[in-house]
Order: structure tokens, then C-alpha cells, then sequence
């Protein structure tokens, strides 16, 4: 049978344990920035993106509103590669930073 005082112990334990977590969670640094996941990829800048979008509608027939960038990176220092959802259907885009687009392709 559990007497009160091994209550009174096991919530004294439990709330010693859940102290002592929020005292090591309190101890931990955020990453800098060259440690987190987002710095390694570079992403097209948004009026990129939308320009693939708008090449990637006309290609495909579509109203613009349908096609829509999904993700982005840099492929070299010039151009960057467009992931878009062009009314439900995935497709590639190349551009290069000075906004021509070089390709649509199903992707």
C-alpha cells in the first residue's frame, strides 16, 4: 500500500526532475548561423521566382495564378534553378539573376 509520505516523496522527485530539465534546456546556445541548414542553401530572389512562374504559366497555357514556385537554389554565381506547381503538374526553370529565363521543362 502507498502511505502519503511516498506520494508527497515521488512528487517531490518528479518536480526536482522537471527543474533540472528546464535548467539544462536553459543552458543550450542557438546554433550560429553558419551551423544552421537554412545558410547552405541559397534561394532564388522572389522576383526570380516569380518570373519563372509567370514563364512556366505562358509555356504551359495556364492562368499565372496557377503556377506557383514550390523551392529554389543557386545553381552558379549567374543563374538559380525554380521548382514550380504549375496547375497541380511539378516543373523546372532556369533563370539567371539578370531575370532571363533559359528554360521550362516538366520537371
Amino acid at each position: 500500500m502507498v502511505t502519503g509520505r511516498q506520494i508527497r516523496m515521488r512528487h517531490w522527485a518528479g518536480a526536482a526532475l522537471i527543474a533540472i530539465a528546464t535548467a539544462l534546456a536553459a543552458c543550450q546556445s542557438a546554433p550560429t548561423p553558419d551551423q544552421m541548414s537554412r545558410t547552405t542553401v541559397e534561394t532564388a530572389p522572389a522576383d526570380l521566382q516569380l518570373l519563372c512562374a509567370g514563364a512556366a504559366a505562358k509555356a504551359s497555357g495556364v492562368d499565372s495564378g496557377k503556377a506557383l514556385p514550390t523551392s529554389s537554389r543557386k545553381l552558379d554565381s549567374k543563374s538559380f534553378q525554380v521548382e514550380l506547381n504549375v496547375a497541380g503538374k511539378p516543373t523546372s526553370c532556369i533563370v539567371d539573376t539578370d531575370g532571363k529565363v533559359a528554360s521550362v521543362q516538366p520537371a
